[in-house]
């Protein structure tokens, strides 16, 4: 049986007006994305991924083309991670958490409820009261995804949530994203400059051109889930990073 998408991304550019007749970002890109699948955009610096997620966030517009999600019944909920956890330095970890809650109008009890799920789920038993000074840049990750998944979102995004940490941390928190997702089975979008970031997290990768970006490449990570560290030393993990190796340069 033929899956349907949850998203269609038909001939989108993105334009940026500037004094020379505008910065294209993005070049007519279409693709598809169905429904518990992980997707990684890998390209070089300033190949438009941010961008990308941006127009996919609704925050930024298209100048040409179009984004579409296949829901009929509500409109879709869209959770965003970005590479600073960003969280605001006065609220403890429980408060940061609740955040999208409190926005979205949920009473107290709820809100708290769902915060202590999260609080589990990300492995941040014991800091529910510490403050953002007080977390380690791996651990405040952690506190911004739960404040992204607090309200169930439809689709995650993620701008590249890990550059900023040291190789080892950032190690550790792609096994733990994956476990993430394999309990929470959400749609995620994310990117990143890592060719074996995009391999250990993703089901499919797709490489985009330098500015204005557009789809090199669109391949299928066939690694068994759930994925060991170790996969990464194996023969055919090797071959899919030389292949997308290849076409980034």
């Amino acid at each position: 049986m033929t899956i349907k998408p949850i998203l269609s991304v038909k001939n989108l550019s993105v334009t940026f007006p500037d004094n020379n007749g505008g910065l294209d970002a993005l070049g007519e890109l279409s693709f598809e994305i169905r429904p518990r699948e992980f997707i990684c955009f890998l390209g070089p610096s300033g190949s438009g991924k941010t961008t990308l997620l941006r127009a996919l966030a609704g925050l930024v517009q298209p100048s040409t083309g179009s984004v579409n999600f296949m829901y009929h019944h509500h409109e879709p909920k869209i959770g965003m991670v970005f590479q600073q956890s960003n969280l605001m330095p006065w609220r403890t970890v429980m408060e940061n958490i609740q955040l999208s809650m409190e926005l979205d109008g949920a009473g107290e009890v709820k809100a708290q409820n769902k915060a202590r799920e999260m609080v589990k789920l990300m492995g941040l038993k014991g800091f529910e009261n510490s403050f953002p000074r007080d977390l380690s840049g791996g651990m405040a990750q952690r506190v911004a995804i739960a404040r992204a998944l607090i309200h169930d979102p439809d689709l995650l995004l993620l701008d590249e949530p890990f550059a900023s940490l040291d190789a080892l941390t950032r190690e550790r928190m792609w096994t733990e994203l994956s476990n993430i997702w394999q309990e929470k089975k959400k749609t995620v979008v994310m990117v990143t400059h890592s060719i074996n970031e995009s391999l250990f997290l993703a089901d499919r990768v797709m490489v985009l051109t330098k500015r204005p970006g557009r789809i090199k490449m669109d391949v299928e990570v066939d690694l068994p889930r759930p994925r060991p560290d170790d996969i990464r030393y194996t023969s055919h993990f090797g071959k899919l990073a030389k292949k997308l190796r290849a076409a980034i340069e």
